[in-house]
């Protein structure tokens, strides 16, 4: 069953994730870039900082937002006159990375300022051999937990970076995952400035290739890839959804009711992932 129009809780959901309308024309999608490249631009800016960080994974989502970011330090620096200004690509492998070579290409397509290479196993297992207890569960439960500390070390990396360079650390969330809840608390749900949010995937798609990226970047199979009993594993696999559907129910447009209800109970699982924390 397909409902035949918007259910009231699709645009109750997507006006609190600040949901962008569709693109209307090329024009308007050119328009959009732009006030998100802005954005970037006025933050750094108004920070007094002058240096922006991203970790670079090789999916669409890191590419937009590392494209965005190269962009913005090259006009701030036009405006200003200040050299100052810089966007470092960060690359925070796992082992071998089995995506390796698109991760390779996006950074050949963001052409950042800098490129750095901060390898994350080591730091992960020390710290698993300190906690017997995470040790001892069930192998896929450990391999969760771990994917969970993987995503959180990486952070604390780009913000080791960003203190050491005066800089922010910019973040890929957009509405399509928000609503999921597909990211981890403060791992990669952690930033300064989130560029893209608001977006569905199919508008960070959109951007991809206005902004010129190569073909088989912007329609890649999105994946978290932190799990390694499921390496690669993709998002729509985790979510029982696709982002099409992902993306037709936060722009109000008909879904079928099982897409519906699994959206909606994922939404409202990870509440208290978009949340600020809890006090008395």
């Amino acid at each position: 069953m397909t409902h035949p129009r918007p259910h009231p809780r699709q645009s109750a959901i997507a006006a609190v994730l600040g949901v962008t309308p569709p693109f209307a024309s090329a024009a308007a999608l050119a328009a959009e870039v732009l006030r998100r490249q802005v954005f970037i631009e006025d933050t750094l800016h108004a920070s007094g900082l002058t240096t922006l960080v991203l970790g670079i994974s090789g999916g669409v989502d890191s590419l937009v937002a590392g494209r965005l970011a190269q962009r913005a330090v090259q006009a701030l620096r036009d405006r200003t006159g200040d050299g100052r200004y810089r966007f470092i690509a960060m690359r925070l492998p796992y082992g071998t990375q089995h995506d390796e070579a698109d991760a390779r290409a996006a950074l050949a397509f963001i052409r950042a300022d800098e490129e750095c290479t901060a390898p994350i196993q080591d730091a992960v297992q020390a710290l698993a051999t300190q906690l017997p207890q995470l040790l001892a569960l069930p192998a896929a439960r450990c391999d969760f937990v771990l994917g969970n500390v993987k995503a959180r070390t990486r952070m604390v990396a780009q913000y080791a970076l960003a203190n050491a360079t005066g800089g922010l650390v910019i973040g890929t969330d957009h509405a399509a995952e928000a609503v999921m809840g597909f990211f981890t608390k403060f791992g990669d749900g952690a930033c300064d400035l989130a560029p893209l949010s608001g977006l569905v995937k199919g508008q960070v798609r959109a951007m991809a290739a206005h902004l010129g990226a190569p073909t088989e970047l912007v329609y890649k199979t999105p994946t978290a890839d932190l799990e390694d009993l499921a390496p690669g594993r993709p998002d729509e696999a985790a979510y029982g959804v696709s982002y099409e559907q992902i993306d037709a129910f936060l722009h109000g447009q008909p879904v079928h009711a099982e897409a519906f209800q699994r959206i909606v109970a994922a939404y409202e699982a990870s509440g208290h992932k978009r949340a600020l924390p809890l006090t008395p």
